[in-house]
């Protein structure tokens, strides 16, 4: 059966389309970037839920972004993304708490694809690959905090990946070992990043994911060091037919949520987008 479609959106912070873009698309699911901090109200939330069931849309997973964040290059990906800066990790932690507030404030059965509390996620930043440092048990801590913070609310964690090999990811998430903790899976990201291919990673990862952003990018000429090449869907180097049947064999009946981050091309965006619905729609029957 095929899975439910879905866009990345976003209504006045983040890369996504706008909400209406999306109905024109005719999706049923999105991941929403949380809007700007003043933006997060009771008020707006309430409007946001009856804008969202006017156009029949729902929200599988609501995405945090923390003023400062740059992926201008990877080092300073690496300096400024998520959790893992520690100058900023504990006014991130607490905004993050209070994202995943706002993410409730938007659950309703009629607005959260899953009926329950829309579960937050985030990259977490670039996980420190020495297990045994106090940077890595520092960024545990860290997970550990918002997933207890979520944890009696029913709401769950999506960590976003690219940032770390995938073995990586597995000995963080062992070490977080919160039932509430899983993996927004992001093929492009692990190309992007020069993080390894990204079907084995899919693979290895498998029991962990939650969700999945459908992306896609060439390989840089120096993985690792300089980034890849973000592409329309089918135009890069994600075999899509090969994930599809990969999420089969995984069990992963979740939406297919589609990121393509060019808004500074809006209509370029929207018909890369148009024309990743329908590949999708081909391959996933």
């Amino acid at each position: 059966m095929p899975r439910p479609l879905g866009v990345f959106a976003s209504i006045d912070a983040g890369l996504g389309v706008h909400l209406d873009v999306a109905h024109e698309l005719g999706v049923p699911t999105v991941h929403l970037h949380t809007p700007h901090k003043a933006s997060r109200t009771e008020v707006n939330a309430a409007a946001f839920r009856a804008r969202l069931q006017e156009l029949g849309i729902k929200i599988s997973v609501v995405f945090a972004g923390f003023d400062g964040e740059s992926y201008a290059d990877i080092p300073t990906t690496q300096r400024t993304i998520g959790l893992a800066p520690a100058e900023t990790r504990a006014e991130r932690l607490a905004e993050l708490k209070e994202i995943a507030d706002f993410a409730r404030l938007l659950s309703s059965p009629e607005t959260s694809y899953t009926g329950g509390p829309i579960p937050v996620g985030l990259h977490v930043g670039f996980v420190p690959h020495d297990a045994s440092s106090k940077e890595f048990a520092d960024v545990v801590a860290a997970t550990q905090a918002i997933c207890d913070h979520c944890l009696p609310h029913g709401q769950a964690v999506h960590l976003e990946t690219g940032q770390e090999p995938a073995g990586v990811l597995l000995e963080f998430l062992a070490a977080v070992d919160r039932q509430n903790l899983g993996v927004n899976f992001d093929p492009a990201n692990m190309i992007l990043y020069g993080c390894g291919e990204p079907l084995p990673a899919l693979e290895q990862l498998g029991r962990h994911v939650r969700s999945v952003h459908c992306k896609d990018a060439k390989w840089s000429a120096d993985p690792g060091e300089t980034w890849g090449e973000e592409t329309a869907l089918g135009k890069g180097d994600v075999n899509f037919a090969a994930f599809i049947g990969l999420l089969d064999k995984i069990g992963y009946n979740g939406p297919l949520t589609i990121e393509r981050e060019i808004p500074q091309e809006p209509e370029r965006q929207k018909a890369e987008i148009g024309g990743a619905l329908e590949l999708l729609r081909s391959l996933d029957k």
